[in-house]
């Protein structure tokens, strides 16, 4: 292991082919940004933010569809906190509660199991968003639900996969040249998912850990490795095959589809559905495919895929911050904007 005084010089001083590393998860957004990386590299090591972020990548019709629950009879919908305040076209479930509409922050999914209980005659609706990490939650939740014969739960989802979002990317304007591989979804892939990936695109991918040293680390290796070479820098979490475990339970109760991703369009077998056999369990979540903006003018969409650094959105700081969010990257705490306005507007 490298001393790592000597990295950061090494990293000041690169000289080297230019080096475009986009991170494919939230929380290395945050770290690399709260650790101020970006300030400590060479001109030419541009780190730039993938999509990431679930709820950032979350199209606006799911939150309309979440709205249109929430007012229903006799139905709650319980979500985390970030998805709170984001907006659809019109409006956001926190502008919609104020309305009367009947929602539920929750730390944990869990949560939901008890409060159905407790009221069987209500219906809950658990907006269930997330990567390949969050997925095996949703489906230990239907697994108690059978097994409990809970029968007033439903899940909304938009659960998306990684891979096919990273291929997308790479077909961009933004000449990619490295991949950080997201430290928690590959603790459940395995590190083999993107070994795979790194020699499919020919392109070089380390998974990191989530400290500054480790990411540190990861990009020193990324400037040493070419072609589609792949290291695994997170082996105290990452094994090459990942929670087999965790994969079989979700590919028990879901399947891969197609998969509507914010400002970047439909993208094939990008999702996790739920079989046809648990449909019982599902709010309507097939048909949530427009991306209709709250505000046309939002820059998230060219964000997420690497095409814009937040601070070139014509709202970032004026019209979009955090007190008044335009954008789903400035309302989530993993979002690219968020922690662009937070650690680096100065």
């Amino acid at each position: 292991m490298p001393d790592l005084n000597e990295v950061k010089e090494y990293l000041r001083t690169y000289d080297g082919d230019t080096k475009v590393i986009m991170e494919v998860c939230g929380t290395h957004t945050a770290s690399i940004s709260e650790n101020g990386i970006p300030e400590m590299l060479s001109p030419k090591i541009r780190l730039i933010s993938g999509p990431g972020c679930p709820v950032c990548v979350t199209v606006a019709s799911y939150i309309d569809r979440l709205i249109d629950l929430a007012k229903e009879e006799n139905t709650t919908v319980v979500t985390f906190g970030d998805m709170l305040r984001v907006k659809g076209p019109e409006k956001s479930l926190r502008d919609a509660a104020a309305e009367g509409a009947s929602v539920k922050m929750v730390y944990s999914p869990f949560e939901i199991i008890e409060m159905a209980k407790a009221n069987p005659d209500r219906q809950f609706v658990f907006a269930a968003v997330g990567f390949e990490t969050t997925t095996p939650v949703y489906a230990l939740i239907i697994d108690q639900l059978i097994n409990g014969d809970t029968k007033n739960v439903k899940l909304l989802t938009a659960l998306k996969t990684m891979p096919e979002a990273i291929r997308t990317v790479t077909k961009g304007d933004t000449k990619i040249t490295d991949f950080l591989a997201p430290g928690h979804v590959s603790a459940i892939t395995g590190h083999k998912l993107f070994e795979d990936m790194a020699k499919e695109l020919n392109l070089p991918f380390v998974t990191a850990g989530f400290k500054g040293e480790e990411l540190l680390l990861a990009i020193y290796a990324l400037t040493k490795l070419n072609g589609g070479k792949s290291l695994n820098m997170y082996p105290s979490v990452v094994t090459y095959n990942g929670n087999e475990t965790a994969q079989k339970t979700v590919n028990r109760y879901f399947r891969p589809c197609d998969a509507a991703w914010r400002g970047m369009g439909i993208i094939k077998n990008s999702g996790m559905c739920l079989r046809e056999e648990y449909a019982q369990f599902d709010a309507g979540s097939a048909e949530l495919i427009e991306d209709k903006m709250y505000n046309t003018a939002c820059g998230c969409g060219d964000v997420i895929s690497g095409r814009k650094n937040p601070n070139e959105c014509p709202l970032f700081g004026k019209l979009c911050t955090p007190d008044n969010p335009q954008g789903a990257c400035m309302v989530s705490t993993e979002g690219s904007c968020f922690h662009y306005y937070i650690n680096r507007r100065k």
